[in-house]
């Protein structure tokens, strides 16, 4: 008998409609560029490191304090109205920052703004992976939600790392072209334009907070299950390496007479990450999720245990490449883990904590490198991506060690524990 189901349901691309992944993608750069913007906007109109680095934490804690928040909301009120009220007020926000720093307002008003920065901020990255992961289930057949899934886990990881290479790329770029307010200014536009659309995108009616309560919300304490602690933990260690990568990147080129390329190179590492990170979806079923983490873990903590010995830029390039080849299937394996496990009604909840968790590693660690840069030196600095890296590695084993059986990924079997445990959004839990 012909597959019916497979012949007349959509492709993922088909049923979000060829718009959504250029808005989607797009729309996640001014998350990006926040950290790295708001320190250089500080630094050059504070004329202070130190207090540079501790607005890019700032900006980091209101992230962590309130994205999760509103993860919640969208999860209760849908999207849409979470994402247009968060738009609109980090849009305001950023234009503020752009102003306070030159103001002769005192620090602490700098400070405030900067929490405000953080916390307004649309949580697009992990909205989107919410969103799609409930097309998924709700358009896709059956027979092609797990390839699907891997293969959406591994494009929206690609994303981020895109983002998170482009970002800094793009803020160095305006703010030497142009002033080092433009690249904060420059996110503020990004977010009212490219926010609203993603907003009201057609597909932003899958993850709607009236289909949510079709499946009563599991209670919140289920998030806080060691299983998916785990992948917190994790997925936070890779935003201290991006931090503590960047910032001691950027001491090792000023030491060698190019400060101005550190972007750049830094760019080095997105290539293998991303490539790997889309390869992802094409690894057997009998690599476990399990097992990925660890071998990319691993590798990504052997690269930056070469770190501290490269003494020259062509080097660095090689050791950043072989890192980028862990870090980018770590962070498809760690997203799609916390997809699996999000208690039933709080995906969205979920997704933003791991989003929230990567930026505010991001900034602890540029604040901390930063330091030990400027009082110890760039050899002291370069330790810092190996204790980020040490982390993910360590909440890998946890993760293996908290489960040991193997992964149900959507689409795979195990439909009595559909029926036991529904999911609004994932097909089949982990």
């Amino acid at each position: 008998m012909p597959d019916h189901s497979r012949s007349h349901a959509p492709s993922l691309m088909r049923a979000t409609g060829t718009s959504y992944f250029p808005i989607a993608l797009v729309a996640r750069l001014p998350y990006a560029m926040m950290v790295v913007g708001v320190l250089t906007l500080v630094v050059a109109g504070r004329g202070s490191l130190a207090f540079g680095g501790l607005n890019s934490a700032v900006v980091g804690l209101g992230a962590a304090s309130v994205g999760p928040l509103l993860g919640a909301a969208a999860d209760r009120l849908g999207q849409r109205r979470v994402l247009l009220a968060s738009g609109v007020v980090s849009t305001t926000a950023l234009g503020l920052m752009a102003w306070v720093v030159y103001s002769p307002l005192p620090a602490v008003a700098v400070l405030v703004v900067a929490f405000l920065v953080g916390a307004s901020a649309p949580q697009v990255a992990p909205l989107s992976r919410s969103r799609l992961v409930q097309v998924i289930g709700a358009r896709i057949a059956p027979s092609r939600r797990s390839r699907t899934f891997d293969a959406t886990m591994a494009y929206e990881s690609a994303a981020d790392e895109i983002v998170f290479i482009v970002g800094p790329f793009v803020v160095g770029l305006l703010a030497t072209a142009l002033d080092p307010w433009a690249p904060v200014a420059g996110a503020a536009v990004l977010t009212l334009v490219f926010v609203t659309a993603f907003a009201l995108h057609p597909s932003a009616r899958a993850a709607a907070g009236s289909d949510e309560r079709a499946v009563p919300p599991a209670p919140a304490r289920e998030i806080a299950r060691p299983a998916l602690v785990a992948v917190m933990v994790g997925i936070l260690g890779v935003g201290l390496f991006f931090g503590s990568m960047l910032t001691s990147l950027t001491s090792f080129m000023a030491d060698h007479g190019h400060a101005a390329s550190a972007g750049l190179v830094y760019g080095v590492m997105g290539i293998g990450s991303a490539a790997l990170a889309l390869g992802v979806a094409l690894f057997p079923s009998s690599f476990s999720l399990r097992a990925r983490w660890l071998a990319f873990g691993a590798t990504m903590l052997v690269g930056a245990a070469l770190l501290p010995f490269v003494s020259s830029v062509a080097a660095m390039c090689a050791v950043l490449l072989l890192v980028g080849c862990g870090i980018g299937p770590t962070m498809v394996t760690q997203y799609s883990l916390g997809a699996l496990r999000s208690p039933a009604g709080r995906s969205a909840t979920v997704m933003t904590i791991l989003g929230s968790a990567v930026i505010v590693g991001q900034s602890l660690a540029s604040a901390v490198t930063g330091v030990l840069a400027d009082r110890v030196g760039t050899s002291a600095a370069l330790l810092m991506p190996l204790a980020a890296a040490l982390v993910v590695v360590l909440a890998g084993v946890a993760n293996a060690l908290l489960t040991p059986g193997p992964e149900s990924l959507p689409g795979r079997s195990a439909a009595p524990a559909q029926r036991a445990r529904p999911r609004s959004g994932t097909p089949l839990p982990s």
